[in-house]
């Protein structure tokens, strides 16, 4: 799914206008013992979404080929 976003940037951490992707399990989460990742739900078929201030359905349609 990383290497396939086109409009959406893979990024190691959240908070700028754009719209982000990360994978948690190997970035902000990386420090955690696994134990606490499964508790918290942090899994390896996790990606976490910020949504920025891109035209929806540029995003839905990122999203929906990304997916394919």
């Amino acid at each position: 799914m990383l290497k396939t976003v086109k409009l959406i940037k893979p990024s190691p951490s959240l908070g700028g206008p754009e719209s982000l992707i990360t994978y948690p399990i190997i970035s902000a989460s990386r420090a955690l013992p696994e134990e606490v990742r499964r508790k918290l739900g942090i899994t390896e078929n996790l990606l976490r979404l910020s949504v920025g201030l891109e035209d929806p359905e540029d995003l839905i349609n990122d999203l929906s080929q990304a997916l394919q």
